[in-house]
């Protein structure tokens, strides 16, 4: 037979943990609420605002003396269709679905994870499953959100411009999405590698 050995946080410790909980939950509440109030702005179809990102566009704003227009090159603006083609319209409630249950899946797991780690047990199976989901679910809401916008995006522009304007982009960074899914291999590779050196001390006992 072998022995589990868990070692209990310190209250202090416990105390810190189930405050990110309660922040968890709180991020968790404002993703929904800001998630529905955008479904039930955007889904009458009228003057429809959305985020746009621009390449190499240049335009005109009064910030020259006495308010004189000086050119400038937009990187992201807002811009508001009349109506949004249907597809475009289901992406953005797509896009507010998909940033709704990547966060609130994110806060579960880990708060399932902070509740394991009160009672003192670090490195687990659960613990690995829990970490790495999460990470996924981050990666996962990190390219999906701004692809679902690009959609919405690039139908706002084709229904403003008549079609004539063409600004296809994607605004995900590469490199920034390469270093999110770095760390998230290695903090899943850390829990993994606690749980079986966890697992081959407690055959020692």
């Amino acid at each position: 037979m072998s022995i589990t050995e868990t070692h209990r946080p310190s209250r202090g410790d416990r105390i810190g943990l189930w405050a990110f909980a309660v922040a968890g939950v709180a991020i968790a509440g404002w993703a929904l609420w800001t998630a529905i109030a955008r479904i039930i702005e955007v889904l009458p179809n009228k003057d429809v605002a959305v985020l746009a990102a621009f390449s190499g566009t240049q335009a005109l704003a009064p910030i020259g003396p006495d308010g004189a227009e000086v050119a400038v090159e937009l990187d992201r603006a807002i811009i508001t269709a009349p109506s949004l083609p249907g597809a475009s319209l289901a992406a953005l409630v797509i896009q507010q679905l998909v940033l709704a249950a990547s966060v609130v899946g994110v806060v579960i797991c880990l708060i399932w994870l902070i509740r394991n780690m009160a009672v003192g047990t670090v490195f687990s199976r659960t613990n690995s499953v829990l970490v790495t989901t999460a990470g996924f679910l981050g990666l996962a809401g990190y390219f999906l959100v701004p692809f679902f916008g690009n959609m919405a995006a690039n139908g706002a522009f084709a229904r403003v411009s008549d079609r004539s304007f063409d600004n296809v982009i994607i605004s995900v960074a590469p490199f920034d999405l390469v270093i999110i899914a770095f760390v998230v291999a290695l903090v899943a590779t850390v829990f993994g590698v606690g749980e079986r050196l966890q697992r081959d001390t407690e055959g020692l006992v």
